[in-house]
């Protein structure tokens, strides 16, 4: 049986949203090989997070709670998930296409000798299995066969909604992963930005500003906006690069890419760079006082204004309507 192998990501003991989004995508495969789903956990004190899994809609759960993988090190992480894989005659592993995916996953191909498809936005039968992924911004989607018996899939977890509990539970079990010690390798430290905003590739709202926002000290109307709507905070490139704001808030191309239910781009031009990272949200709201702008091409809902002129007043009116 060709079952789908989905890999969870959880941060300080809570799952992580976007691995929602990788079990709807594997769920859509499993109904092309005719197999099961099934989670890998690997961590340590990882049993909640594993039973919380056992609710998505999928076979089984195995866990691996191993002091070794409290930290994540791709050295241990990747030959636990070859070893998983094979015991579970997973033909297909899957992650979401996240900075931990991106680092984890290619080495999970080398180990399986599986042809590699990044950014999954879709599978389908069509002669046999098929994927779709952008290219170019996401200008282009090119479709992707893998021919080789195993594939491995990172998930542009933006492109799948989140699998939703079902009232089952699956069996969820404790799997040793045999793991044998290295001293070739060591965990030194993980720098994590700890925000009480939520995570962007996680938030339903987002609101986002540009380089025409001119200092760090303008983003605060920024973060005001998105304290009032309970939403995390990003910039673009040229925010990140003309030090406004940390690179940990970067959207687009080449930083996290974004869906949330609402998006503000606020004295954002609309460079494609950043429509990469943003242009799959379901409702867009721009404010640029360049009625040119390439970001109102996109958008659902336009303002021509000056960004420090209405921002701070739709501030203070939707704090009245939270209120």
């Amino acid at each position: 049986m060709a079952n789908v192998l989905v890999v969870a990501e959880h941060v300080d003991g809570q799952l992580r949203k976007v691995t929602l989004s990788a079990i709807t995508f594997a769920q859509e495969a499993a109904q092309l090989t005719g197999g099961d789903v099934e989670v890998l956990v690997l961590g340590s004190g990882v049993d909640g997070v594993a039973e919380e899994l056992s609710k998505y809609g999928v076979s089984r759960v195995l866990y691996a709670d191993d002091a070794a993988f409290q930290n994540y090190l791709a050295e241990y992480y990747a030959p636990a998930i070859v070893a998983c894989a094979q015991q579970t005659n997973a033909t297909i592993v899957c992650s979401p296409a996240s900075t931990t995916g991106k680092d984890l996953l290619p080495r999970v191909a080398a180990g399986l000798e599986a042809g590699m498809v990044s950014d999954a936005i879709d599978v389908f039968d069509d002669g046999g299995m098929k994927f779709r992924r952008p290219l170019w911004a996401g200008n282009v989607i090119t479709t992707v066969e893998v021919t080789t018996p195993n594939k491995v899939v990172s998930v542009r977890t933006t492109d799948y909604d989140s699998a939703e509990p079902t009232g089952d539970t699956a069996p969820v079990e404790s799997w040793d992963a045999g793991l044998e010690s290295r001293d070739d390798v060591e965990f030194v430290s993980f720098d994590q930005v700890k925000s009480e905003r939520p995570e962007l590739t996680d938030a339903e709202v987002v609101v986002a500003g540009g380089r025409g926002l001119k200092s760090g000290e303008n983003f605060e109307m920024i973060t005001a906006l998105a304290d009032v709507l309970g939403g995390g905070v990003g910039a673009t490139r040229a925010a990140v690069d003309s030090g406004f704001v940390p690179n940990d808030w970067q959207i687009g191309q080449t930083g996290k890419v974004v869906a949330p239910q609402l998006y503000f781009a606020i004295a954002i031009s609309g460079a494609i760079q950043h429509l990469a990272g943003m242009k799959g949200s379901q409702n867009i709201v721009a404010i640029n006082k360049d009625p040119d702008a390439p970001i109102f091409q996109v958008s659902d809902y336009g303002l021509v204004a000056d960004a420090f002129e209405v921002v701070p007043e739709l501030t203070e009116k939707l704090k009245s309507v939270v209120e």
